[in-house]
C-alpha cells in the first residue's frame, strides 16, 4: 500500500505546505489565485518573430493509440483533438506524436504523416482550430504544431506485443531488458541519412496542411533522445556531442531549406536516469550497472560516476545548440515511460505493468519544476514549456501561477489532465470553481489501457470512455 498522502486530502495551503516541508522539497506556490487579465497565466507570450501566443497553458502531445492501421485518425482521435481546441490552452504542442514512417510507430494505431494521411491530418488540425475559434472568438493567438517522431528502440509498428526496434547502439541494460540480442543490427549511417530526409519531408507536409510548427522529438527514449546518449556509437552520429546532435542539425537544416518559415520546436528529456524495475516488494529500484571504468555512461543528463545524480552540463550545451539553430520553442520532460516513468509522470497509481512508488510523487513534480527553472534561468530567451503538473491536481493553478509569475517556465504543459478535464485551463483563467470530479487523480488507466490493447482515454473520469465496453474489460484485466 502507498504510504504517501493523497493530494485531494490536502485541503488548505497550510496542509499543502506542511506536506512539502515534510518531504524537504522546494515547491513554491501562490495561496491566492488571480483570474482573467490579472493572472500571469493569462498573459500572452510573444515569440521573437512577433507571433503571439494568447496565454501560458500548453496542451501536451499524447501517445495516440486510437488511429487506424494505416495511420489515419478515428472518431476517438478527432474527439480528443477537438477537446484540446476547446481547452483554452493557446499553445498546442502537436496534439500527439505522429510517426514520420511506418517502422517508427510506437504502436500499430499511431498516426502517420504520409501522402495518404495528409487530407485527414489537415481536417484534424482544422477541426481543432475551428473548435477553439467557436469557443473563444478567435484563433489568431493560437499556435498549433505537430510532433514528429520515430520510436526507434521502442517501435511496435505491426503488433502491440511485438517489439521491432531500430537502435543506434547496444545498451547493456535496455537490450536484455527488452530482449534485444547482442548481435542485433544497428541503424547504419546511410539509414540515418535516409531518415533525416523523412523528417524533412514530414515537416514540409505539416507546413502545407497548416501547422504552425513541428517538434523534432528528443524525449522519452525514442530515436531522437537515443541519439543524445549514443556515446559508444562510432562514426558521425555518435561519440562527441557534436556528432550526437548531428541528426537534429541536419533535420533543421533540411527544414530551413525545404519548408522556409516553418517554426521548429524540440521536446527534450533534459535529464535521464538508469532504468528502474520492480524489486521483490514491488517498489521501483534502479537496475545497477557499471562499465569497466566503474561508470554508467548511458543516461543523458546524469552523472556517469553517480547516475542517481542529475548533471546538466550536456543538456545545457544541447540547449545552446538549439539557440544557435534559431530554435525558440522548447518543451522539457525527463527520462522515459518505458523504464523510469516516475521521472516524467509522477503518479499515485502505477500502470498495470509498472512498479510501485519509490518516492512521494510530489518529489518528482518538484524535481521537474526546479530543473526546468534552472534551464529557464540559463536560457531566458527560450520559450520553455514545463512538464509534470498533472499530479498537483487542485494545487496545480497555485503552483503554475507562481512558476510563470517568477519566470521559472513560460508555459504550463498539461498532458493526462487534458484527457479527463480538457476545460481546466479555461476554468482556471476565468476563475470558475474547479470541477473536482473531473480532476485527474493519476489512476494511470490512460497508460494501462493501450498497453492492454485498448484505445487510450480516461476510463475512470471521462463519461465517454467510462461507457465503452473496454472500460469493463480493463477493470477485469487490472484485477488479475
Amino acid at each position: 500500500m502507498n504510504k504517501y498522502p493523497r493530494i485531494a486530502s490536502l485541503k488548505t495551503a497550510k496542509e499543502f505546505r506542511a506536506c512539502l516541508d515534510s518531504l524537504n522539497i522546494s515547491l513554491p506556490f501562490d495561496e491566492t489565485i488571480l483570474h482573467a487579465l490579472e493572472s500571469p497565466l493569462s498573459q500572452p507570450y510573444c515569440l521573437s518573430n512577433g507571433r503571439k501566443i494568447g496565454n501560458r497553458f500548453c496542451a501536451q502531445p499524447m501517445e495516440g493509440w486510437d488511429g487506424t492501421p494505416d495511420g489515419l485518425p478515428t472518431e476517438y482521435t478527432i474527439r480528443r483533438w477537438n477537446n484540446f481546441g476547446r481547452s483554452g490552452a493557446k499553445l498546442v504542442w502537436g496534439g500527439e506524436a505522429v510517426a514520420v514512417r511506418h517502422d517508427g510507430r510506437a504502436n500499430p494505431n499511431q498516426l502517420l504523416i504520409q501522402e495518404h494521411t495528409l487530407c485527414s491530418l489537415e481536417k484534424l488540425r482544422t477541426s481543432l482550430v475551428q473548435n477553439h475559434a467557436e469557443r473563444y472568438g478567435t484563433s489568431d493567438d493560437l499556435l498549433a504544431g505537430l510532433q514528429l517522431t520515430h520510436s526507434g528502440r521502442f517501435s511496435r509498428p505491426n503488433e502491440i506485443t511485438c517489439l521491432e526496434p531500430k537502435i543506434l547502439y547496444h545498451h547493456p541494460v535496455l537490450d536484455p531488458l527488452f530482449g534485444i540480442p547482442a548481435d542485433f543490427p544497428l541503424l547504419s549511417d546511410a539509414e540515418i541519412d535516409s531518415l533525416i530526409g523523412e523528417f524533412v519531408r514530414a515537416a514540409k507536409r505539416a507546413q502545407e496542411i497548416g501547422f504552425d510548427f513541428v517538434d523534432i522529438k528528443h524525449c522519452h527514449g525514442y530515436l531522437g533522445h537515443e541519439f543524445l546518449s549514443a556515446y559508444s556509437r562510432p562514426g558521425p552520429y555518435g561519440g562527441s556531442l557534436v556528432n550526437r546532435t548531428r541528426f537534429l542539425r541536419e533535420v533543421v537544416s533540411g527544414i530551413h531549406a525545404h519548408a522556409p518559415g516553418l517554426l521548429i520546436g524540440v521536446r527534450l528529456s533534459i535529464f535521464d536516469l538508469p532504468p528502474f524495475r520492480s524489486g521483490p516488494d514491488g517498489v521501483g529500484r534502479m537496475i545497477e550497472f557499471q562499465d569497466k571504468r566503474g561508470k554508467h555512461p548511458y543516461a543523458f543528463g546524469a552523472d556517469p560516476a553517480d547516475p542517481t545524480k542529475i548533471n546538466l552540463d550536456e543538456p545545457f550545451a544541447f540547449l545552446q545548440t538549439l539557440v544557435d539553430l534559431g530554435i525558440e520553442l522548447v518543451n522539457l520532460s525527463a527520462g522515459s515511460p518505458y523504464y523510469n516513468p516516475h521521472l516524467q509522470r509522477p503518479a499515485y497509481f502505477s500502470p498495470s505493468d509498472g512498479y510501485q512508488l519509490l518516492e512521494d510523487p510530489l518529489v518528482g513534480v518538484a524535481r521537474l519544476i526546479n530543473v526546468v527553472a534552472r534551464a529557464k534561468a540559463a536560457f531566458p530567451g527560450l520559450a520553455i514549456v514545463g512538464t509534470g503538473y498533472t499530479y498537483l491536481q487542485e494545487w496545480l493553478p497555485h503552483v503554475a501561477q507562481y512558476v510563470v509569475r517568477n519566470r521559472m517556465a513560460d508555459f504550463i504543459g498539461l498532458g493526462r489532465m487534458m484527457l479527463s478535464y480538457p476545460e481546466m485551463p479555461d476554468d482556471i483563467l476565468q476563475g470558475r470553481v474547479l470541477q473536482r470530479k473531473r480532476i485527474c487523480r493519476t489512476f494511470s488507466d490512460c497508460t494501462s489501457a493501450p498497453r492492454q490493447g485498448f484505445v487510450s482515454g480516461c476510463y475512470p473520469l471521462d463519461a465517454f470512455y467510462k461507457a465503452l465496453p473496454e472500460a469493463e474489460l480493463l477493470r477485469k484485466k487490472k484485477s488479475h
